[in-house]
């Protein structure tokens, strides 16, 4: 399944069943959370008009001048990935983490590397699914937050399209190819 995943772009016009959407965004439940924290979160969205304007706020129409099919318009579930850096906060300051009430000290924002461990798993899910996902962001976040309705609390890191794949123009990065693992992966050290 992880060889077989990539960013998918483009999608057909057929919808994805309810209870399948159900099995990708529980199987992103399962991601790791700094001290059981939990604090990430999904908005589902399937609704036309709402997956219209996630695309009018990606600036979706630039994408489609660029010569590229419009993706995420046609992507018929959208699951934008939140996080609330305030449940981890709030989870830190428990008796078990902190018994000393000591002020915290985050050298690592955890909460976003959660994040993108929920984001993997939905990306997964969906080919585990038979189905094709693609990952956006956005520059106009704060819209995109006001949109859904998020509390103040909560952040959006992006939106993960989810479909039936049709063919696609893939993209121009990939002529690079992966670096070799000789350049990425050391043994004890660098």
């Amino acid at each position: 399944m992880v060889r077989r995943r990539r960013m998918v772009r483009n999608y057909t016009d057929e919808s994805v069943d309810g209870e399948t959407v159900d099995r990708i965004v529980e199987a992103a439940l399962h991601a790791p959370s700094a001290g059981y924290s939990q604090g990430q979160s999904f908005v589902v969205v399937t609704d036309e008009a709402r997956r219209q304007r996630i695309a009018e706020l990606a600036d979706e129409a630039e994408y489609v001048a660029s010569g590229f099919d419009p993706w995420i318009s046609l992507a018929p579930v959208h699951v934008v990935v939140c996080v609330s850096e305030q449940a981890y906060r709030d989870r830190y300051d428990q008796p078990d983490k902190n018994p000393d009430r000591a002020e915290q000290h985050w050298p690592v924002p955890y909460w976003w590397v959660d994040a993108g461990a929920s984001l993997m798993l939905l990306l997964l899910a969906a080919v585990d699914e038979g189905l094709a996902a693609g990952f956006l962001g956005s520059h106009a976040m704060p819209e995109l937050e006001a949109e859904l309705g998020l509390p103040p609390d909560v952040r959006a890191i992006g939106v993960v399209t989810i479909g039936h794949p049709a063919s696609d123009r893939r993209s121009g990065s990939l002529a690079r190819g992966r670096r070799p693992a000789g350049d990425t992966v050391h043994r004890e050290r660098w």
